[in-house]
């Protein structure tokens, strides 16, 4: 979450994230689900994947828009291909 030039900045940016944690494309084991979430130290949105206990494996930043814009495509998931 910490590399500053891997920022989700449009949807489409955002559905590719998603659909590689759906698909098992990024390595992570035991994914319980996908959040937006807002950092509580600074305020800066991102995505955050979430494992069985609710613990973070893996978060990306995302821009305000991304943030705003991709609320429905995260609660309901990527469109099927």
């Amino acid at each position: 979450m910490y590399n500053e030039t891997d920022i989700i900045d449009n949807l489409q940016d955002l559905e590719t994230f998603l659909v590689a944690v759906e698909n098992g494309g990024l390595g992570l084991k035991d994914v319980a689900g996908v959040a937006l979430a807002t950092n509580n130290s600074d305020g800066r949105p991102f995505v955050a994947v979430l494992g069985d206990d609710h613990q973070l494996l893996l978060a990306r930043w995302v821009t305000q828009d991304v943030f705003d814009n991709g609320k429905d495509l995260v609660r309901n998931g990527p469109k099927k291909h």
